[in-house]
């Protein structure tokens, strides 16, 4: 295990029975509370941005917000939020997707995306991949490209990778974490 993997599992606490029985929430308000431990997230986002290619950062709704708009400054990119449907004013592109307990959408403002654009899409964990996959698509859709996938953490158990790697087409999907 590097450094920077055991400083942000340090951070990272696990929460029993949460949101409900059975479920081991992985809480990252600790890691965010602590400068040198977020800056060392920061960081290393912006080295995947940096050696990806990416021309911006998109942020998944709500914690890719907090990891994805740092990362933006860091790597000098601009940001833009993916967000629930019903969110973003003016003309969005919508994609739906499958949960599994039933479906969601999420938008995005597709003018702030160009044909010349490589999307980093950044988001805290990738459990089972379905909104990074939604937002790969939207992506796709407005006429860019995805340079990758970068998260905090993997939770390997659900699947996300598996579901998520064809939808990338060979871009990379790089966790920090595996848990």
């Amino acid at each position: 295990m590097t450094d920077i993997e055991e400083l942000l599992l340090s951070r990272i606490r696990d929460v029993e029975d949460y949101p409900e029985q059975g479920v081991m929430f992985k809480d990252i308000t600790p890691l965010l509370a602590d400068p040198a431990a977020f800056t060392a997230l920061t960081d290393a986002l912006a080295e995947i941005a940096e050696r990806t290619g990416a021309t911006k950062i998109v942020g998944l709704e709500a914690r890719g917000f907090i990891l994805g708009a740092p990362v933006a400054v860091r790597a000098g990119l601009g940001f833009i939020p993916v967000r629930k449907a019903g969110k973003l004013p003016g003309a969005t592109l919508r994609q739906a997707y499958e949960l599994e307990y039933g479906s969601a959408e999420i938008e995005v403002h597709a003018e702030d995306l160009g044909t010349d654009d490589r999307i980093l899409i950044v988001d805290d964990v990738l459990a089972t991949g379905g909104t990074a996959e939604a937002a790969v698509e939207l992506i796709h859709r407005a006429g860019a490209g995805v340079a990758g996938v970068a998260v905090l953490m993997e939770l390997g158990f659900l699947g996300g990778r598996g579901r998520l790697e064809p939808a990338l087409r060979g871009a990379p999907l790089e966790a920090l974490l595996q848990v």
